[in-house]
């Protein structure tokens, strides 16, 4: 799952983008709001994280904008304004949750995961192929009942397999989900993560196969 950060500090950025990670979270990051306004309109981000101060202006100014190019997709914004009318400005500008600095990285998380269950109301169903099973609220894998713990490479792309288990996953579409802006890909880097990934469910007994579709992408089945 992939969430812009929107941070102008470089070690305030390092050390969101760590701590997403940690979570399981891939995490692009920009230093500005025009550069927020140009990486949400390319990327398909499940949530923003949005520091209100930025080197170009008041991000909160920036969310009409940032709504339209992802409409539904839910903005923290965070920002060191702590008083009630600026945390209501902020709100009321479009954000679905304000977190004031300095936090804590648990509930940061916390909040990501609640703003993350919001739109959608009803959890998502749990997704079954073979004896695996994927659920995507938590991003927990289990075979026959047994938990299944992945790297977090390995669990974008076989996230973005289950998620449409039985049809085919473009190439595209699987490097966007595993890897950031900022990451060199090698040549081989996708079908590396793939390899590994195969080995892993065969080895749980997964009963699935991962397929390549020539000059396309990936396709997981039954094996």
């Amino acid at each position: 799952m992939r969430i812009l950060v929107v941070e102008d500090e470089p070690d305030m950025a390092r050390l969101l983008t760590a701590r997403l990670a940690a979570a399981g979270f891939l995490a692009d990051h920009a230093a500005s709001g025009e550069d927020a306004e140009h990486a949400a309109a390319l990327h398909p981000y499940a949530l923003l994280l949005l520091d209100r101060r930025l080197p170009d202006g008041d991000a909160a100014t920036r969310l009409p904008a940032l709504r339209r190019a992802r409409p539904g997709v839910p903005i923290i914004l965070v920002s060191a304004l702590d008083a009630v009318a600026d945390r209501v400005q902020g709100l009321d500008a479009g954000a679905d949750d304000y977190l004031t600095k300095p936090f804590d990285g648990d509930e940061l998380i916390a909040r990501i995961r609640a703003a993350l269950r919001r739109p959608g109301g009803a959890s998502p169903p749990p997704i079954a192929c073979g004896a695996l099973r994927f659920e995507p609220e938590l991003r927990a894998v289990s075979v026959a009942g047994r938990a299944l713990r992945l790297r977090r490479r390995e669990l974008a792309i076989l996230e973005a397999l289950m998620l449409r288990a039985g049809r085919v996953v473009p190439r595209d579409r699987l490097l966007e989900a595993c890897f950031g802006l900022d990451d060199i890909v090698q040549p081989i880097g996708l079908e590396s993560h793939i390899s590994r990934l195969r080995a892993r469910l065969a080895a749980a007994g997964a009963g699935v196969a991962i397929h390549p579709v020539r000059g396309v992408g990936y396709l997981l089945d039954r094996a």
